[in-house]
């Protein structure tokens, strides 16, 4: 026997019985198509979020006060020095360091004429939208002034601007952040939401009136900006050794935008496979179909086996056709399982394209691979029984 030849029995076996073979088939389809489905939602969501994070550059490593560490009773009586303006004044003359950004955050009432409004306050340096990849829509960001005595300016975000200030412009009018005048020189272009917080319902103020609006004596983060030059592991030794020469005690936490996302990256990674594996569990259901398929079949033409076995077709053959049925089952229902699972998400596109879905190719073949692999140990036994038959029993069957 051929391979042609097989290929034409194979075929000829499932069209004996279509509303059998396209019931197990959709079995097979529905459990690709929930697969494909839930790995496409976790990859959107890996991607948005990756996306998210990244948005404001990965060359950043975030240095905030106070050292993590576990302690006993002993360290409830140490102080944590403030990290200062001018400590982070110190991390600028550091070889590759590009940008510096000391930051302090709140919310406060912003008051525009009759018009008020609750918004978050991000207290920054001058380099602020540059470090953070933002560009200003109309004025300027925040002037290069003295760190500790900076001018009493505000730069308005872009839903902020147009609730207080409609379609006029806001330039040169003052505003009053809890309580204090603010004289506005910039409006951000809008940026959109990360995670929940609105970046344009932001108002910037300089950072050292931030401390003295929330009643601060120390920085909340210092955000440094270096060069591709340099990696994150020597930047972060650099401003570490810095920083603990001017504290004379290492009691800073550094954080790199690279970990942190290699980190995430990770968790979202497995979160991906394991709601995959959950939608897995809807392939038993079509697995369940071809076992049953196939175990009827034997039965069905346990004849025709011992016919074939009579003509000279060894056992190997007889093994590998039924295997074949049952894998071009699967295969058969892996692809519409796809195509079924494209089309809704190209249709969620359509509908809601703000819904993070992210079809991937490697999943989609991950699916293929599933549904081939359900075929193959669904089809075994039944493949090894039909192959196991005696020839002369099995003529003999009708």
């Amino acid at each position: 026997m051929g391979w042609l030849d097989g290929i034409r029995w194979v075929v000829k076996a499932l069209n004996s019985n279509r509303q059998r073979t396209l019931l197990t088939t959709l079995g097979i389809a529905i459990g690709i198509m929930a697969v494909t489905l839930l790995t496409s939602i976790g990859e959107g969501l890996r991607v948005y979020l990756l996306d998210s994070f990244s948005q404001f550059g990965t060359r950043i490593i975030a240095v905030t006060p106070g050292k993590v560490t576990t302690q006993g009773m002993a360290g409830m009586l140490n102080s944590i020095r403030p990290l200062t303006i001018e400590d982070s004044e110190a991390l600028r003359d550091l070889p590759y360091v590009e940008y510096v950004v000391p930051l302090v955050t709140g919310t406060a009432e912003v008051e525009a004429g009759r018009f008020r409004r609750h918004s978050n306050v991000l207290a920054v340096g001058h380099e602020g939208a540059r470090a953070w990849k933002m560009r200003v829509a109309q004025g300027q960001f925040l002037p290069q002034d003295d760190p500790v005595a900076a001018r009493a300016h505000a730069v308005l975000g872009a839903r902020l601007k147009r609730e207080l200030f409609g379609a006029r412009s806001p330039l040169g009018e003052w505003v009053r952040v809890g309580g204090v005048r603010f004289r506005v020189v910039g409006v951000m272009e809008s940026k959109g939401q990360m995670l929940g917080f609105d970046l344009d319902d932001v108002v910037y103020i300089p950072v050292a009136r931030g401390l003295q609006l929330f009643n601060r004596a120390s920085l909340m983060e210092v955000d440094v900006v270096f060069s591709e030059l340099a990696s994150s592991a020597d930047m972060a030794r650099r401003i570490r050794q810095r920083l603990q020469a001017l504290h004379r005690v290492e009691d800073v936490t550094l954080f790199t935008q690279e970990d942190m996302l290699s980190s995430l990256d990770n968790i979202l990674g497995f979160v991906t496979l394991t709601i995959g594996a959950l939608g897995g569990i809807s392939l038993l259901v079509g697995a369940v179909g071809i076992l049953t398929i196939m175990t009827t079949a034997l039965h069905e033409r346990t004849a025709e086996i011992g016919l074939l076995c009579a003509v000279g077709a060894s056992r190997g053959q007889i093994l590998m056709l039924f295997l074949g049925e049952a894998i071009l089952l699967a295969l058969a229902g892996g692809a519409l399982g796809v195509g079924l699972a494209g089309g809704l998400i190209l249709a969620a596109h359509w509908l809601l394209p703000n819904l993070p879905l992210q079809l991937s190719v490697i999943y989609v073949m991950f699916a293929l691979l599933l549904a081939m692999l359900v075929g193959l140990l669904s089809g075994i036994a039944p493949a090894l029984h039909a192959a196991r038959l005696n020839p002369i029993e099995a003529l003999h069957s009708d």
